[in-house]
């Protein structure tokens, strides 16, 4: 799952590295460009979904032989943080479906795109972040940054920095425009772009992340540790 989790957000980010890339934004007619963002969001949102799914049938601990049990945001709130993390994120990337499909029509009136791009692609980016937050902060364990050296918590990190820079494009876009575009494209660019980076990082990580906690465990099967049957 790990594996498929990394090529299923690897290939998002990809996908919106390039869209925001002057090089090709600039040189590609622009709905190659729209629909490059879409295809990304798509990936974000099968790999989304896997990952809300994966949490769903998770042990109630961080790991099968923790000490430490998932924290709950919110005393009585169903699930517990990861799947609160996984939920937000999951409707992030729905709305980036929207607002990326919407990109690709043409025929669109300022209205039309306020409701439809701007809008969607604001909340997405909340989402993100909201999401981010929640993630990190259960590996992190509280708000001061305590790096553990532990995969998990730099993929959390990069996905917090990711998701942070996701929304200052968002911003960008809505409110920090120039007077003769429609939104302040470098900043745009520059914040998609950084957040894409951050996200295919944290992607690459994931397989790393799986084959060090099976190391772990392994070990501890062999010393008979916490994690082990034997006797």
């Amino acid at each position: 799952m790990s594996w498929c989790l990394a090529a299923l957000f690897g290939v998002g980010a990809v996908c919106f590295a390039i869209g925001s890339l002057p090089l090709f934004f600039d040189h590609v007619a622009p709905g190659i460009v729209a629909t490059t963002f879409l295809v990304g969001s798509i990936f974000f949102t099968t790999a989304a979904y896997l990952q809300f799914h994966e949490t769903l049938t998770a042990p109630g601990e961080v790991l099968p032989e923790s000490d430490h049990p998932r924290r709950r945001p919110l005393r009585g709130a169903p699930g517990r943080i990861d799947w609160w993390a996984t939920a937000v994120q999951l409707v992030g990337t729905v709305l980036f479906n929207v607002s990326t499909f919407a990109a690709t029509q043409v025929d669109l009136g300022v209205v039309q795109e306020r409701r439809l791009i701007w809008g969607p692609d604001l909340a997405g980016s909340a989402c993100f972040l909201i999401a981010g937050w929640l993630a990190y902060s259960e590996v992190n364990r509280g708000i001061v940054p305590r790096p553990d050296r532990s995969v998990g918590w730099r993929i959390a990190a990069l996905n917090l920095v990711g998701s942070v820079a996701f929304g200052a494009a968002a911003i960008a876009a809505r409110y920090l425009r120039t007077t003769d575009e429609p939104a302040n494209i470098a900043l745009v660019n520059l914040g998609t772009f950084v957040g894409a980076i951050c996200f295919l990082v944290g992607a690459v990580l994931l397989p790393v992340e799986s084959a060090k906690d099976d190391a772990g465990h392994d070990e501890e099967l062999r010393s008979g540790g916490p994690g082990s049957t034997a006797p």
